[in-house]
Parts: C-alpha cells; structure tokens; sequence
C-alpha cells in the first residue's frame, strides 16, 4: 500500500531541490539553507544535488562505519548532480521563469512491505509514466526511519518539449494515486481497493501521527469526539462547540472553524462519513448519560520564604519573559501540569503542543545567553555566524590539502586532515542549529505576542458572556 500527493512549491528552485534530498526534512518545507549556498549565489552553482549523493536518508550501508553501497536518487530527463541548472534553462529557453517553480510530491509505503530498492524502482516508474514524456523530475528515495520508506518526487513546472506548465488538478490526484497502486498490485504490494473519502491523510498529519505529535486537525477532531460525549441533543452538540470557541456552518456537511484559524474545515471532506449530521446524531443518541466536564483543579498554595528585596530583584523583560510566560501556558512547567488542565487550553496554544521541542530549544538559548531585544539577538546570530564563516574557511583550506600529493601519499597527515574535518562539521552542525533557533525566534516571537493577544481577548469575550448569562437567569428568577 502507497499513498500519494502533489503540491507547488514557490520561491527559488535550488531550495527545494536541495531539500528533496535533506535528511532532516520531512514535512512540505518553507525553506531549506544549505551551509555554504543562499538564495544569491546558489543559481550559479551547477551540482545542487550534492547534498543528496551524500544524504543518509538516499544512502543503505552494511553497518555505519562501512562505505556506501548503494545510492536513491535518479533523475528523469535530467541528471541529479545538474537537475537544477537543466531545469532553470528548460525554463529560460521558453521565457517562464516566474510563478510556480516546482511541484513537491511524495509517495509513501506501508512499513515493512517494501524494500528500499523496490521502493525506489516504483517511483522511477511512477514518475516515468505520469511525467517522463514532458517534465524533467527528481526522485529520491528516503531511508530515514526503519518503518518509514517513502519516495519524494521534484518536478519542473515546464515542459521541455514545448513549454507548457504542468497545473495541477483533481484529476493528476487521481491519476497519481491509480498509477501508484497499479505499481504496486505489480509488485505485489497491498492496495487499498474500495478507499472512503475523509480518510486519506496529508503527509505531514500522518507523520505527525507517527511521531505522536499532535495536528490541528487532531485537535478539531478530538474537540467534536468530546463534544459529541458531552452532549444528548443535537443542539447541545453544537452550543458545546460554540463555547469551545468554533464557528459553525451547516449544510449537506457540517464546516467549523477553530478560534484562530481563517478557514472553515469540512467534517464529512476532513474526517469521514462518520463525522456527517446524521452520524453524529447516532451517536449522540447511543449514549445513555453526558460526559461531564473534568472539574477545575483547585489551585496549590505554595509557601515560600523570600529573602532580599522584590524592588531591587531583577525584572526578567523582553524575549526571556515573553517565551518563559508561553512556556507557562503551554504547560511546559510546571511539571505536574494535569492532562485535564492541558485539555482546557486555547486551540490556538494546544496547536502549539506539537512545537515544543523548538520553542524549548529558543527557550533555552534566549536564558542562557540572557536575550532581550532583537537587537541582542542580532548580535549572537552575528556572531555565531562570523564564527561559522571562520571554520567553513578553515575546512576549506583542510579540504585544499587533502588533495595535495604530500598529504596524499602519508597516511598518518590523511587520516589527521580528515579527524579535524570531521571535528569542524559537528562543530558547524552545532552552529547551524544555534542560527536556525536564532531565525525561529525572531518569527515566532511576533505570533506568540499574537497569539497571547488573541487568547486574552477570546477569554475576556468568554468571561463576558458567562457574566451576561448569568445576569439573565437571574432576572428571568426574580421575575
């Protein structure tokens, strides 16, 4: 069994290329920033596929310290180490270069039924039949989890036969789904025969799944699951929507869309027949009594002794107070945070539960360097990379004698020149990370003041209605 997808991707063409063959890339991605290649110098250079020869996830080795033997990247009606500049002159010679630069798709497999060389003679074919007689396409195969085989695909936008751009439709859906499962009844791969609408899965949903993280729309499910447990008519179903914040539109398919969010998800499109009005209403009526709402948990008092001054402590402000405040409501301290408790949180921020490895990781960079302004955190990025650009600089010139004769012909300098090599490149795998949360931080910190702002006024507007609630039922009392 394989499942498939396509999507456009925008921007510069060397990225996504690059990103195809990254091992650290998952997911349908933003940008992706090699070391020593940007979005102004990589057009001139002519091997952006590098990245992907040396890539483990396109790599199967005996055991970890052995030789490649094998490599998972083909390239059809281009090469790899030139796809990109062969697609970017394909569109030159017919004048479109703007717009949609590539589609992204994937092709993914049930664990264990495929090995990686069959998994990768599938996608070849794959990409063959659907767009070899037109397009120029990179496949990969990725080998990063032992239960994860999956195959990406880039494809250029335009045709090198007569310069047409591919736009995809409903249809290459379809028809990228019925090729993959004719490949796989060839192979003898399961298929899925008789497929019900709302139940295939985005590739990230179902990586996120995967990895036990949870999705957005996972928490729209979860939230109409308890909403249905806590309801015994239809119309207490959707009032217990409405206080979870969800707007709501009816129709041959229930659309609800979560505080936050600009669009309205479809239950049935989303998530099934089982999630369609009268479903609901089946369910509803099966049950024999209401869930009740977990109570409130009674706040702990802490006693503590203060020694000094609170005037003349020291006021942490800026980044630190904002990411350590949003740690706070997310729950990620204090420890003892109950599940309950986390159930009760704003989408906005339970959308957030699936990020906390990196807001941790900028959590923790901002308080160990003591960062409060965007100034601040300017100059530790710049430092950092001065401090990247130097050791690039130094493996450089080690890469440079390493090719010298006299280095080549003694064993001892060799084996030395590659222990400082690989000295430098865990130390720039370190630096690179430190830049990426440096660039995290100073994006995210802008929707965290957002989302604080939205998740105040929503709980103002909430405390409001109950007050007004409240101050009707007791004039309809003394009445």
């Amino acid at each position: 069994m394989a499942t498939t997808s396509i999507w456009r991707v925008k921007g510069w063409l060397g990225k996504v290329v690059i990103y195809v063959e990254n091992p650290d890339k998952t997911a349908n991605p933003q940008f992706y920033m090699q070391e020593d290649l940007t979005g102004q110098d990589g057009q001139n250079l002519s091997d952006v596929i590098r990245y992907a020869v040396n890539s483990e996830k396109t790599q199967q080795t005996d055991n970890e310290n052995c030789t490649v033997v094998h490599r998972f990247v083909s390239g059809i009606n281009c090469s790899p180490s030139t796809a990109r500049d062969e697609m970017l002159a394909v569109k030159k010679r017919f004048g479109k270069e703007n717009g949609t630069v590539a589609y992204h798709g994937y092709q993914s497999f049930a664990p264990g039924e495929a090995t990686p060389e069959m998994a990768h003679e599938i996608g070849k074919k794959l990409a063959a039949r659907l767009w070899g007689g037109r397009y120029q396409v990179i496949v990969a195969t990725h080998l990063d989890k032992e239960n994860h085989l999956h195959n990406h695909f880039v494809l250029n936008t335009v045709s090198f036969v007569d310069g047409i751009k591919y736009h995809r439709t409903k249809k290459d859906y379809h028809d990228m789904q019925t090729v993959s499962d004719e490949l796989c009844r060839e192979y003898g791969l399961s298929v899925i025969e008789h497929p019900q609408r709302g139940k295939s899965k985005h590739y990230g949903e179902w990586r996120a799944e995967q990895e036990q993280r949870p999705t957005w729309r996972g928490l729209i499910r979860a939230d109409i699951d308890e909403a249905i447990r806590q309801s015994m008519t239809e119309r207490q179903f959707f009032e217990n929507l409405r206080k979870k914040g969800y707007e709501i539109k009816t129709g041959k398919d229930i659309s609800v869309r979560p505080p936050g969010k600009e669009r309205f998800v479809r239950l049935i499109r989303n998530f099934g027949d089982d999630y369609s009005i009268e479903a609901i209403r089946r369910r509803i009526l099966a049950q024999s009594r209401p869930e009740r709402p977990a109570p409130e948990p009674r706040p702990t008092v802490i006693r503590v002794r203060l020694f000094g001054s609170l005037e003349k402590a020291r006021k942490i402000t800026g980044f630190r107070a904002l990411y350590l405040h949003y740690c706070y409501l997310l729950g990620i301290f204090p420890k003892d945070r109950t599940r309950a408790s986390l159930k009760r949180l704003h989408f906005l921020l339970r959308e957030d539960l699936r990020k906390l490895d990196a807001i941790t990781a900028e959590t923790r960079l901002l308080v160990r360097n003591r960062i409060d302004t965007a100034e601040q955190l300017f100059s530790y990025r710049g430092e950092v990379q001065q401090k990247a650009e130097s050791l690039i600089a130094d493996r450089k010139e080690l890469y440079r004698l390493s090719r010298t004769a006299a280095v080549k012909t003694d064993k001892g300098k060799t084996a030395e020149i590659k222990s400082r090599i690989a000295a430098i490149s865990d130390e720039l795998a370190g630096l690179w990370k430190e830049l990426a949360l440096c660039d995290g931080i100073a994006v995210r910190s802008g929707i965290i003041k957002e989302k604080i702002k939205t998740v105040r006024e929503d709980e103002n507007q909430r405390k409001e209605n109950r007050e007004n609630e409240h101050i009707r039922r007791r004039s309809r009392t003394n009445r």
